[in-house]
Order: C-alpha cells, then structure tokens, then sequence
C-alpha cells in the first residue's frame, strides 16, 4: 500500500456523528478504510452510520457510542473493538465542544467540561487505542486540534487552553511512542462551517471579521480537512511526527 489509500485499516473516529467528524470519516471511507463511528447519542450515530453504509458499504461502516472523557468506558470499548473487529489502525481525535462566556464570567465547571472533552479525552482514547499500536509497532493518530492552539480570541478561553495543550499532548505522544512505529500529528482547522459555528456565520460581523481576518477570504468547509487527515492517516505521512498541520487558508501566516 503506497501514498494515501487506506485500504485494509480500520480507523475509529470519536465525535464523528456529524460536523468535521463525519466528514472525516467519510472521507477515510472514500480512501479504502473501514470506519468505526463514534458519539454518546446513540440514535443519531446510528442515522450517520446507515447514511455512510449506503454510499461505502454496510460492511464497511460500525459504530460505537461511548463517552470519550469516560475512562472506564474508554478503555471497554476499545479492548471490544479491538477483539470484535480487528486492529485499530488510525484515531483521529476529533471529540469537542465550545463554550463562549467572558473569562470573568466563566464557571469552573465549564472549564472543566470544555478541558476534559477537548484535551483530556483525546489522552484517554489515545493511550488506550496506543496501548494496542504500540505492541504492534505500527499506527497513527491524528489529534484535530484549532487555529486556537496558536491564537486566542475573547470568551472562548478553556477552549483556546484546550487546544494549545492538544498541541503539546501532540509531541508528548510523538515523543513516547515514534519509536514503537506510531506516527502522531494534528490537524489545526481554521474556521469552519458546520453546525456548531452556524450562528457565528449568520452573524454579519464575525461572519465579516473571518473573511477579513483569512487570506483565502472565505469560511473553510468540512471538505478542506479531508485530504490533509487522510494524509495524515496514510504511508504518505510516514516520516512525519509531531508536527500540527494549519489548515486555516492563511489565517495564522499573517497579522
């Protein structure tokens, strides 16, 4: 298997029921892969699943509801799956949530919550899928990570501090386990369209401040993440590790 086809591999892709990690799973479809969908709502993971299953093949499509900040729920399904149907051979860490309140203002509980969805979860699943890779001396993770690793805006600070941190758990991961064969990266998306950042695109001033503020001029689609994950994911990011890969149509290379 050479460049970027994933034929043979199965990836598990947390929060992917709908948004950036649908897409993403779609797209590890379209490049040969099996897929194991993720989320705790389990009546729309199984919509996203029978959706992908009509254009990929049902065979070719499983799901698994469980809580990426749930340790115990972690580590159980991902021995099942492992046992069930087969090695994992990518995870992209993709689970996340926003919180949007002035730092004043902020509750720790939120903190907390935003922390543990967006950086702490992708510890716990990392180090459970890796304590499988890295007996078998091969794997890649890919941690979605955010233009927010490197910048910081008003009101979304956990989120901003989750992502730098994802960043860094980034290299730690690279750090411990290249040797052992995996290959560890993230990908840094800019602002995106989805249904979580609808509101902030119906509204004419930060809708006006992204397209000022990003070269390219325009909101990112889910489409954009696609290539770079596979990417990633692929024999064609075999010497890369460690590194966080922007992509943001320019945002973070200018002031």
């Amino acid at each position: 298997m050479t460049g970027t086809d994933l034929g043979g591999r199965t990836a598990l892709v947390t929060g992917s029921s709908r948004g950036i990690g649908r897409a993403l799973a779609d797209g590890m479809l379209a490049a040969g892969a099996r897929v194991v969908l993720n989320g705790r709502d389990t009546a729309v993971l199984e919509e996203t699943r029978a959706s992908l299953a009509a254009t990929h093949g049902e065979g070719r499509v499983l799901a698994r509801d469980f809580d990426v900040t749930d340790e115990a729920a972690v580590t159980l399904a991902v021995d099942e799956l492992e046992e069930r149907v087969g090695p994992i051979d990518v995870l992209v860490n993709n689970a996340g949530v926003q919180h949007r309140v002035p730092l004043l203002e902020l509750d720790l509980a939120d903190w907390e919550r935003v922390l543990a969805t967006n950086l702490t979860s992708a510890f716990v699943v990392g180090r459970a899928v890796a304590r499988h890779m890295v007996p078998r001396g091969g794997g890649r993770i890919v941690n979605i990570a955010s233009v927010q690793a490197d910048l910081a805006r008003p009101t979304i600070a956990p989120y901003t501090a989750a992502k730098g941190g994802l960043r860094n758990l980034t290299r730690a991961m690279c750090a411990e386990w290249a040797s052992a064969g995996l290959q560890v990266n993230a990908l840094a998306p800019g602002y995106i369209h989805t249904e979580m950042t609808q509101a902030l695109v119906d509204d004419p001033a930060f809708d006006g401040w992204v397209r000022g503020r990003t070269p390219a001029a325009r909101w990112g689609r889910v489409e954009d993440l696609v290539g770079p994950a596979v990417f990633l994911a692929s024999d064609a990011a075999a010497f890369v590790n460690g590194q966080v890969l922007f992509v943001d149509g320019g945002m973070t290379a200018v002031v």
